[in-house]
């Protein structure tokens, strides 16, 4: 099942529908089950403090996953930030929804087993998400 949430800011995900098909579709594209998955928007001090909290990175960032996964069912919650999310739009040039869906599809692929470490996990992981952005409309 997969969930979406906001904390401790206020934003509605609109399409829910079509982007819960989305992910469902890529998913199964990399040969898991969906299990729970919950998508929590918030701004970008409450990732900060997460971020230190949880993983000890003394940095801003736009996305973070964790993963519950058991075998082939992917269940785990990715924090997006909002406010990274409408900065890098504009900083990459893209619609703030194409922004949005890339992180959340990049959360999916880390709880797929793609790690972004290493210039030839990026790359994997930069091709994926392209891959997985044509899918769908914005």
């Amino acid at each position: 099942m997969i969930r979406f949430f906001a904390e401790n800011i206020s934003f509605k995900l609109t399409n829910r529908r079509q982007i819960k098909y989305w992910i469902t579709n890529a998913v199964e594209n990399e040969n898991k089950n969906i299990g729970d998955i919950n998508f929590i928007f918030c701004s970008d001090e409450y990732l900060f403090d997460m971020n230190k909290k949880y993983l000890k990175h003394n940095c801003f960032t736009d996305v973070i996953t964790f993963d519950f996964c058991e075998d082939n069912k992917i269940s785990g919650d990715i924090f997006i930030s909002i406010d990274s999310v409408r900065a890098n739009a504009i900083k990459y040039k893209q619609m703030f929804a194409e922004e949005l869906y890339r992180v959340m599809i990049h959360g999916i692929l880390h709880l797929c087993s793609y790690a972004d470490s290493t210039k030839s996990e990026i790359a994997l992981m930069r091709s994926k998400e392209n891959n997985y952005l044509k899918k769908i409309t914005f």
